[in-house]
C-alpha cells in the first residue's frame, strides 16, 4: 500500500499545482466565488459524485455578512465575462456559492466529511518580481482580491481528495461528503452549511490549513488547539453634514465620533479568565477639508479564548460604540456580519494520525499539537460533528512562508499540496479502508 499510494500522490502532484495556479488567478472574496464554484464543479463533474450547488449547499438565512446586492451583481457580471455560463450562474447567484460533493460506496462504514474553504481576501496582490505568482505569471487577475491565506491550495487539495476517492471507491467503505465552503474569511460561511444539515450524521470530520506558522515541508500537525471565538462588526454612523466655516455648530461630526469609538474600543480591559483581542481594521469618513463629515463607517472584530470571553468583548464594544455616538449626537447602527465559536481537535486523533501516517513516505514529521491563536469558522462544523457523537480534526500542513497570512506577498511551497492529499488519503484509508491497507 505504501508504494501504491505514494506513486499515486506523485502522479497527481502536477495537477494539484496546475489547479492551484488557475484558482489563484481568479481570487474571489466571500459569497462572490462564482468562477471558483464553476471551476470546482467542472472538475468534479466527471467523477463519481453527486453534486449540489446553489441553495442546496447553504441555508440562505444563516449566512453572515452577505455583500450588498449591487456588489453581488458586479461580481456576477465579472464572472460572466470570465467564462461562467449564464445558466450555471443563475443557479448560484445572490451569494449562493460553494459546492457539496457526495459519494456512497454502498458498503457499511463511517460517514467522513471533509471541508475545504475556497474564498480569497480583499487585498491587492504584490507585483514584485520576487513574488513567485507574479514572477511565474499566475498573479491574481482580479483587482483588489488575492488568495493571501492559501485557500486556493485548500481547494486544490479538495479536488485531489475527490480524485482519490473516485479512483479508489471500490476499495473503500462508507460515505463521503466534500464541502467546498465559501466565505471562511470573516467567519461567514460555515454556519450556513451546518444549518443545511450536511454534518448531521457525520462520524468523522477532517479539515486543515496550509501554513499558519512557517514549518518545514513534510510536517503535519496532528492536533490544533487555541482556535478563538470571534465576532465581526460593521458600524454605520449617521451624523449631519455642515459647512465647516459658516455653520460648524449645525453639524454632527461622524468622523470624530468614529475616531472616539476606535480609541475607546482599543482601551477595553482584557477579560481576566482568558485571552481577548480587538481590532478596528477600517475607518472611513469625510469628503473634504471644509465639510463637517456627516457619515462614517467602522469595521472591527473581537476575539476570545472562549465564547464567554468573546461575548464580553462584543458586548463591551457595542456599549462603547453607543456611548461615543451619544456623546457626539450621532446615530450608530451595529451589524454583526460574522461569528465564530471555539472548538478543538478531538484527542482521538493524537494517536490515530501518527498511526495512520506511519506508512507515508512523504510525511516526514508529525507535531503533536499547535496553538492557532486565531479564528476559523470551521469550528461550527467541528462542533456539529462532536455534538452528534463524532470526532473532528483540524490539521496543519507544513510549509515555509514567504510572508504572513493576509499579506500581499503571501505564498506557500506547492509541494505541501501533495503531502496534504497524501495525509488525508491515509487517514481515510485508516478509518474506512481496511482492505486497501492490506494491498
Amino acid at each position: 500500500m505504501r508504494h501504491i499510494l505514494h506513486t499515486w500522490t506523485g502522479m497527481i502532484e502536477p495537477e494539484l499545482k496546475s489547479w492551484r495556479r488557475e484558482l489563484h488567478q481568479y481570487a474571489e472574496v466571500g459569497f462572490c466565488e462564482y468562477v471558483t464554484t464553476y471551476f470546482v464543479y467542472q472538475k468534479l463533474q466527471t467523477l463519481d459524485f453527486t453534486l449540489h450547488i446553489g441553495k442546496d449547499v447553504l441555508d440562505t438565512e444563516s449566512r453572515f455578512g452577505v455583500p450588498t446586492q449591487e456588489t453581488l451583481e458586479d461580481h456576477e457580471m465579472r464572472a460572466l465575462e470570465q467564462g461562467v455560463p449564464k445558466v450555471f450562474l443563475n443557479q448560484i447567484r445572490n451569494g449562493h456559492t460553494g459546492v457539496v460533493a457526495t459519494l456512497d460506496t454502498g458498503r457499511k462504514g463511517n460517514h467522513i466529511v471533509l471541508r475545504f474553504d475556497i474564498d480569497a481576501l480583499p487585498i491587492e496582490e504584490a507585483n514584485e518580481h520576487t513574488h513567485i505568482p507574479s514572477k511565474e505569471g499566475f498573479r491574481s487577475r482580479n483587482k483588489g482580491m488575492m488568495h493571501a491565506c492559501g485557500h486556493d491550495g485548500h481547494t486544490a487539495i479538495g479536488l485531489g481528495i475527490a480524485r482519490f476517492l473516485h479512483q479508489h471507491k471500490d476499495q473503500l467503505n462508507g460515505r463521503y461528503t466534500l464541502l467546498f465552503q465559501p466565505a471562511e474569511e470573516g467567519s461567514r460561511g460555515a454556519n450556513a452549511m451546518v444549518a443545511k444539515g450536511w454534518l448531521k450524521d457525520a462520524n468523522l470530520f477532517l479539515s486543515g490549513h496550509l501554513g499558519i506558522k512557517s514549518l518545514p515541508i513534510g510536517t503535519i500537525v496532528a492536533r490544533t488547539t487555541g482556535i478563538l471565538a470571534t465576532s465581526k462588526l460593521d458600524v454605520e454612523i449617521n451624523g449631519k453634514t455642515a459647512h465647516a466655516g459658516m455653520s460648524p455648530h449645525e453639524g454632527k461630526n461622524a468622523l470624530l465620533a468614529a475616531s472616539s469609538m476606535a480609541l475607546a474600543l482599543h482601551s477595553i480591559a482584557p477579560h481576566g479568565e482568558g485571552a481577548t483581542r480587538i481590532n478596528v481594521g477600517s475607518l472611513k469618513a469625510g469628503t473634504g477639508r471644509n465639510i463637517v463629515p456627516g457619515d462614517a463607517t467602522l469595521q472591527l472584530e473581537t476575539r476570545g479564548a472562549t465564547t464567554i470571553e468573546n461575548q464580553y468583548m462584543k458586548e463591551e464594544a457595542i456599549r462603547r460604540i453607543q456611548g461615543a455616538a451619544s456623546m457626539y449626537g450621532v446615530e450608530a447602527e451595529v451589524k454583526v456580519v460574522g461569528e465564530g465559536v471555539t472548538a478543538e481537535t478531538d484527542s482521538y486523533w493524537s494517536e490515530q494520525i501518527p498511526k495512520a501516517l506511519a506508512q507515508s513516505t512523504v510525511v516526514k514529521n508529525i507535531l503533536p499539537e499547535l496553538k492557532l491563536n486565531g479564528s476559523e469558522d470551521v469550528t461550527y462544523m467541528m462542533r456539529a460533528t462532536q455534538q452528534a457523537g463524532g470526532k473532528a480534526a483540524y490539521l496543519i500542513y507544513g510549509t515555509p512562508l514567504t510572508a504572513g497570512h493576509h499579506h500581499r506577498l503571501f505564498d506557500f511551497d506547492e509541494q505541501a499540496l501533495a503531502i496534504a492529499v497524501n495525509a488525508l488519503a491515509y487517514l481515510i484509508c485508516a478509518e474506512n479502508g481496511e482492505g486497501i491497507l492490506k494491498i
